[in-house]
């Protein structure tokens, strides 16, 4: 790692904040390899409607001119970009992952999209040249301090920053069965949260530190968009294998990590009195988003 960093510091800051002795500024990366990236593309699911209209509404109504150069930070395999490219001109997806980033190209992206391997405090973009710099779940992941001086320099003069994440707060709805649905699933999310890193803190506590860092004055920090997003049963347990907790569970003890993963299925087929993993719930995610116009 030190090697690569000597060979290019572009690739200095992963996307997991996990210091290396003697560099503070390395990480390790937590959304690195093929088979994880494979699993976020396959279950991650892009921002919801009303986390969509709150942020179309904000940039409508701070910006006079139409945006040419749209930034998404922190892509992972390109779900919000792919949102933001129905509404924009050119649209950038980076990250730190290159795992990631290739999901993301395979994927057939639109025309005006193209995604960059790099991290998120070095960005290859000239001085003032972006016009909305966006990142969907994963500025916690970033180095705070570092992320928004490069977002302040590569800002142009009235561009707009949209910071949001999905918190921890979810629920799932079928039928008549819903409470006890969502305590299965519960129950499952808060054990796997026993393996988070530290900077979930930042998800834990809505962006609240995010938001005092930004470094614009004209700034607004949003915690009650709540989203439902289509999804079935497989859908919920594949989201739970994309999680950076599942992971660490996963490569600690395999074995007991499947396994919490097929109980969990199992536990809400039995609770909805159902057979197939396809079967359609409704998955409930509240969003925290934080806006900055420069």
């Amino acid at each position: 790692m030190l090697f690569l960093f000597l060979l290019d510091k572009r690739r200095g800051l992963q996307r997991c904040q996990t210091p290396v002795p003697g560099h503070p500024s390395m990480a390790t990366q937590m959304f690195e390899g093929k088979g994880h990236a494979a699993v976020y593309q396959k279950y991650r699911f892009e921002p919801g409607k009303e986390l969509q209209q709150t942020i179309l509404t904000y940039l409508q109504e701070k910006r006079t001119n139409p945006a040419e150069l749209v930034v998404d930070v922190g892509c992972g395999t390109g779900q919000g970009t792919r949102f933001l490219a129905e509404h924009f001109k050119k649209v950038v997806g980076t990250d730190i992952s290159e795992a990631q980033i290739q999901e993301a190209k395979d994927s057939h992206p639109p025309p005006n999209v193209s995604y960059l391997a790099c991290p998120a405090e070095e960005l290859p973009f000239e001085d003032a040249s972006v016009d909305v710099l966006t990142s969907f779940t994963a500025a916690h992941w970033f180095d705070i301090e570092n992320f928004m001086r490069e977002a302040n320099r590569v800002m142009k003069p009235g561009g707009c920053v949209v910071l949001s994440t999905y918190t921890v707060d979810m629920s799932l709805r079928y039928g008549n069965c819903s409470e006890k649905l969502t305590k299965v699933f519960r129950e499952t999310w808060d054990m796997l949260l026993k393996y988070s890193h530290s900077r979930i803190k930042h998800v834990l506590e809505d962006y609240k530190e995010i938001f005092e860092a930004l470094p614009f004055p004209d700034k607004k920090r949003i915690t009650d968009i709540f989203d439902k997003i289509p999804m079935t049963v497989a859908g919920v347990v594949g989201y739970m294998e994309s999680a950076s907790p599942y992971q660490v569970f996963l490569k600690n003890d395999p074995k007991a990590a499947k396994s919490v993963l097929q109980e969990t299925e199992k536990r809400m087929l039995e609770t909805m009195g159902i057979s197939s993993p396809e079967t359609p719930v409704e998955f409930w995610v509240r969003h925290v988003c934080v806006l900055g116009c420069k």
